[in-house]
C-alpha cells in the first residue's frame, strides 16, 4: 500500500507541476483532464500526509523515550506515542477505503429512466412519485435536473419518464438506486380500501460524453411528430416532438418536452448514448458478475430492492435490510442517510474481498 501511495503522491506533484504550466492550461482538453486527476488524488495525498506526520510523531517519541529522559519528557513522550499510534491506525483504515477501485463512472451525471410495471394507474402515479423523490433529493443537495421525456397518463401519473441528474459524483449517490421499487398503498379508486401491490423500474445510467460512444448518423432514422398528453394550447400545433430509431439495436426515443424540433433532437441523442453507453457497461458488469454477487445487488434491474408500504409508513431495503419509518420525509427527497448506509454496505463488503 506504501508503495502505491508513493507512487500517487508523485503524480499529484507532476500534475500540480503541469497544471501551471501556460502550454497547458490553452489546451482545454488536457487541463481538464488533469483537473479531474488532480481532485481524484487530493484526498488520498491529503490522508497520505497526514499519516506521514504521525509515522514521523511516533519516530520522533520513541527516540525520545530510548534517550531516557526524566519523567515529565517521558510522560510527553509516552502521550505523543499513543496518539501517534492512534492516527496512524486511522489513517491506514481510511486510506484503505480510498485505495479501493473506483467506479469509472462515479464522477457523471446520470440519466435516471423510471418506468411504470404491474399495477396500472397505480403503478404510473407512484412513477410520478419516485420522480418527484428524486428530483427533490437532487435539489436539496445542490443538483440541478433536466426532464428528458415523459409520458404522462390522464390521471396526473408517468407511463415512463426520463431525466438527468447534473452534479459532482451524481453516479456515485444514485447509482444504486436501479431496479424495481415496490410499494403497497391504498389507491383513491380503491372503494374497499384493500391495499394494491405495484411495481416501478429505475434505471440509473451514467452519462456518456460524444467521446465515450461512436454513433454513425447512417444508423438513425428521426421523425417528426406533434405531440401529444396535457401541455395546454401548444399540444398538436406543431411537429415539435421527436422519435428517434437506432437501427443496430432497435432503440426508440421520444422527445417531446421543449416546443423546439431541435432541443427535442438533442435530448434524443443525450438520452441515446447514455442507453449505447450502459449497454457497453453491462457487458463488463456481466463478466464480473459472480464478485458482484457479494456486493450490495447484481446490477440487475429486474431485482426488487425496495419496498414502500404506506399502512405502516415505513421504507425497506431489501439488499442491506436497513428500514426507515419516516416514508413521508423520505418520498419528498430525504434519502441520504439510506444512500449513505447502502454505500457503506458496499464499501464494507469491499474491503471483505
Amino acid at each position: 500500500m506504501l508503495d502505491k501511495l508513493k507512487e500517487a503522491e508523485e503524480k499529484y506533484i507532476a500534475i500540480e507541476k503541469d497544471l501551471s504550466d501556460s502550454e497547458i492550461i490553452a489546451d482545454q482538453t488536457k487541463y481538464t483532464a488533469l483537473m479531474k486527476e488532480y481532485k481524484r488524488l487530493s484526498p488520498i495525498i491529503e490522508k497520505y500526509r497526514e499519516y506521514k506526520n504521525f509515522v514521523k510523531m511516533q519516530k520522533d517519541a520513541e527516540e525520545l523515550l530510548s534517550d531516557k529522559p526524566d519523567e515529565e519528557m517521558k510522560a510527553l513522550a509516552q502521550e505523543e506515542l499513543a496518539e501517534a499510534k492512534e492516527g496512524i491506525e486511522k489513517c491506514t483504515n481510511e486510506l484503505k477505503i480510498l485505495l479501493l477501485p473506483r467506479d469509472e463512472n462515479d464522477d457523471k451525471n446520470v440519466v435516471i429512466e423510471i418506468r411504470a410495471g404491474a399495477g396500472g394507474d397505480e403503478a404510473a402515479l407512484f412513477s410520478y412519485v419516485l420522480y418527484r423523490m428524486y428530483t427533490m433529493y437532487a435539489e436539496s443537495v445542490g443538483w440541478k435536473t433536466e426532464l428528458l421525456s415523459v409520458n404522462e397518463t390522464g390521471l396526473g401519473g408517468f407511463k415512463e419518464v426520463s431525466f438527468t441528474v447534473m452534479g459532482d459524483g451524481a453516479y456515485s449517490k444514485l447509482k444504486f438506486e436501479s431496479g424495481v421499487h415496490r410499494v403497497q398503498r391504498v389507491p383513491e379508486t380503491e372503494a374497499q380500501g384493500r391495499i394494491h401491490t405495484s411495481t416501478v423500474t429505475v434505471a440509473v445510467l451514467p452519462e456518456a460524453e460524444d467521446v465515450e460512444v461512436e454513433i454513425n448518423p447512417a444508423d438513425i432514422k428521426f421523425e417528426t411528430c406533434k405531440s401529444s398528453g396535457a401541455g395546454g394550447q401548444h399540444i398538436n400545433k406543431t411537429e415539435s416532438a421527436i422519435r428517434l430509431y437506432h437501427k443496430p439495436t432497435g432503440i426508440v426515443i421520444e422527445c417531446q418536452d421543449e416546443r423546439s424540433q431541435f432541443k427535442n433532437k438533442d435530448k434524443a441523442m443525450k438520452l441515446l448514448r447514455a442507453k449505447l453507453y450502459d449497454m457497453k457497461t453491462q457487458e463488463q458488469h456481466d463478466k464480473i458478475a459472480n464478485e458482484r454477487k457479494s456486493q450490495v445487488g447484481t446490477g440487475d434491474r429486474s431485482e426488487r430492492i425496495r419496498t414502500y408500504n404506506y399502512p405502516q409508513g415505513r421504507v425497506t431495503d431489501h439488499r442491506v435490510g436497513y428500514t426507515s419509518y419516516t416514508l413521508e420525509s423520505f418520498l419528498n427527497g430525504n434519502i441520504s442517510e439510506m444512500i449513505d448506509y447502502i454505500i457503506n454496505v458496499d464499501t464494507a463488503e469491499k474491503l471483505k474481498s
